[in-house]
């Protein structure tokens, strides 16, 4: 999402747009996201009787009071400043980092719903959103709910266990999972989703380690005629105590109906077993998108 514009609010207002700069989100929302651009500031306003006559009798102020005057302005506006910065933040759902990964800064919490999904179909596939892929068998694990993905619901995950126990109740694993984005009738389309998704997933799953990213596919494509995009990079990190120190990552953002996307993601440790990898393509390329 690197183009500015307006774009739907992070922070899940209903039919709100907020916009984009290019690097960051600005304070300024809207309900039409065909309008101009936000003014970059604010003009300074004129006396509408032009400069004020001299008056000789008038008494020269001190120079004292004219810097008070100027340093009480200085602390309000101050204050003010760092207020719109702390409402901002609330404003997105976010709270800053202390971490070394800045992608996490464009992104919203988990945005809780009430919506209900309907039944999956009980078969040989795995349902997630307005997506489906056929279940993997051993050594994955039998399909599970995972919260943790950014926009998402509905959503199920495969995993694999690659290093159990790298620090207290915490294990590194391979997955594969498809589910619904709420934020998907915002995307403008599914290479727009899959710039911020990319980079707030970035930003969720490695603890607090910096991530570098190495794109090897970044296109369009269609999945059962449905307009996609696929990005398949390399990430790199360094998590202590954990042996792996890179991944590959493969996103599609699938357009399944007209107000909504759905996502396939898939990591692989590059310590993991390379028929993991050949598990991920297959599923991917097994993908249907379900009415």
């Amino acid at each position: 999402m690197s183009r500015a514009g307006w774009y739907p609010d992070p922070g899940g207002q209903p039919g709100m747009y907020r916009y984009w700069t290019g690097s960051s989100w600005s304070a300024s929302i809207t309900n039409n996201p065909a309008q101009a651009a936000p003014q970059g500031g604010m003009g300074v306003p004129q006396h509408p009787g032009g400069q004020q006559g001299w008056n000789p009798n008038q008494k020269r102020r001190s120079p004292i009071g004219w810097w008070l005057g100027i340093a009480a302005i200085v602390v309000v506006l101050g204050l003010v400043g760092w207020l719109a910065i702390r409402n901002l933040g609330g404003i997105l759902g976010t709270t800053p980092s202390t971490g070394t990964n800045p992608t996490q800064n464009v992104c919203p919490k988990q945005v809780a719903t009430t919506t209900t999904p309907a039944p999956a179909p009980i078969n040989d596939r795995v349902y997630g959103g307005a997506l489906s892929y056929p279940r993997l068998g051993t050594p994955w694990a039998a399909p599970r709910e995972e919260t943790r993905v950014p926009f998402g619901r509905d959503v199920l995950t495969q995993t694999v266990t690659i290093e159990p126990n790298y620090k207290p109740n915490s294990q590194w694993v391979a997955s594969v999972l498809v589910g619904e984005l709420v934020a998907g009738d915002g995307f403008f389309s599914p290479q727009q989703g899959s710039e911020i998704v990319v980079k707030c997933i970035m930003g969720v799953f490695y603890d607090d380690a910096e991530v570098v990213r190495d794109d090897k596919v970044n296109k369009a494509t269609t999945v059962d005629g449905k307009e996609a995009w696929l990005v398949e990079t390399h990430l790199s990190f360094d998590i202590p105590n954990l042996q792996a120190k890179g991944e590959l990552a493969i996103i599609m953002i699938v357009a399944t109906k007209a107000e909504s996307s759905s996502i396939y993601y898939a990591s692989i440790p590059d310590n993991a077993d390379q028929q993991l990898v050949r598990d991920a393509r297959n599923a991917m390329a097994d993908l249907r998108v379900e009415a």
